[in-house]
């Protein structure tokens, strides 16, 4: 069989890992609009929190690593039916249909604004400038980017405690390539800029999983694929743990012993996520690699279930944010809130004032019902995309 037949079959594992992701990823953006509390407490601060709204959080922090480092091992595959000038000049044009996304699409969505009063830089955004830099890059040896991503991934934490004057050009730009955990810019009196995910630390995840695309080749049998997979995966893990315990370097927030041994493992656990640090991505992308190596001859009817939504990622991704979105207009005027309070003062997001919401077991239920809500749609378009090949259908 050719190389490039080959590739043009979908892997069943990246889909099966990619599925289960997408839909934890929907948990964490339901909590955030339907949670009571959601926008006056952080479910990860153990002052405030409970192991349950703790880990409702926490378990989506494997979302985020897990889609950029599969959509640099896509852009590999992609690769393997096209030169290299194909590969890059298709990476950059889809890297910027994604930041217009992200800035058009996505944004208002969050906000539900639609004088776009705020633009978020999230997940998409990170992956459509990773993968413009990885279509500069595509004709860089193969190890060379491997390299450059764990150097971005072990190296980038050394710059955590570098201080700009606020607010200058260089502060802007050190907040939106490395460093922002959060950032306010603002482009004149009432419209800003959340800088929540910082490009290159999510780019070197990117490369990495780039590098990783090249053992899903013909001459990689799927046991010695799996033998890999696990042994990487198990290196990655005991990296974490050490470095975890020695509690010097490798993330902002160092862990602490507190009175509870279940707020203990919680502190331990409590990695930063913006930026990605080096203890988050270890142990994120530690629990892809095994996933990959344990789904890859997966059978049954929960495989089947996660390949629907992982054949589809982004469909889903904006299908399920515009009904979330819609759901919480509903909820809204359903919980007897009126037009005046749409908007509320100092917060982006229309449609959520104080007090809006249910308690963590209703966020859990809507979870549920908005995710199965969108099983047939995803099912649906995913046969489309199988069934036909129009040129557009390679940028969603």
């Amino acid at each position: 069989m050719p190389a490039n037949a080959a590739t043009k079959q979908r892997i069943q594992s990246i889909d099966i890992l990619r599925g289960i992701i997408m839909l934890i990823m929907a948990l964490d953006h339901v909590r955030e609009y339907f949670h009571i509390s959601a926008i006056t407490s952080d479910p990860t601060n153990l002052a405030t929190t409970t192991p349950l709204l703790f880990f409702t959080r926490w378990v989506t922090h494997y979302c985020a690593p897990t889609f950029v480092f599969l959509s640099g091992l896509s852009a590999y595959l992609a690769g393997t039916r096209r030169t290299k000038s194909e590969l890059s000049g298709f990476l950059i044009k889809r890297g910027l249909w994604l930041i217009f996304v992200e800035l058009a699409v996505i944004s208002l969505a969050l906000t539900l604004d639609p004088l776009y009063h705020g633009f978020a830089l999230q997940v998409i955004w990170a992956i459509g400038v990773s993968m413009v830099l990885l279509g500069l890059l595509v004709r860089l040896p193969l190890r060379l980017i491997g390299a450059l991503g764990i150097l971005i991934i072990v190296g980038h934490n050394l710059l955590d405690n570098i201080s700009l004057a606020p607010n200058s050009p260089g502060d802007v730009l050190m907040k939106l390539f490395l460093t922002s955990r959060g950032a306010l810019v603002f482009l004149d009196k009432t419209h800003i800029v959340f800088i929540l995910y910082a490009v290159l630390p999510w780019a070197g995840v990117m490369f990495l999983g780039y590098a990783f695309g090249s053992i899903y080749q013909l001459k990689f049998t799927p046991p010695k694929r799996k033998t890999m997979l696990t042994y990487c995966s198990t290196l990655m893990f005991i990296a974490f743990v050490v470095l975890r315990l020695i509690n010097v370097y490798g993330d902002q927030s160092p862990w602490a012993v507190n009175n509870s041994n279940v707020y203990t493992v919680m502190s331990f656990l409590n990695v930063s996520k913006y930026p990605p640090s080096l203890d988050y991505c270890l142990l994120t992308l530690s629990a892809a690699l095994i996933i990959l190596a344990l789904t890859e001859e997966a059978t049954g009817k929960l495989a089947a279930f996660f390949k629907v939504y992982g054949s589809v990622p982004f469909f889903y991704y904006v299908c399920h944010f515009y009904l979330i979105r819609t759901l919480s207009i509903v909820v809204f005027f359903l919980q007897g809130y009126n037009t005046s309070q749409i908007i509320t003062p100092n917060v982006p997001f229309l449609f959520v004032p104080p007090g809006f919401g249910f308690s963590i077991g209703g966020v859990y239920l809507l979870w549920l019902a908005i995710i199965l809500a969108l099983y047939y749609p995803c099912k649906w378009f995913s046969k489309y995309k199988q069934t036909h090949a129009q040129w557009w259908l390679s940028y969603l």
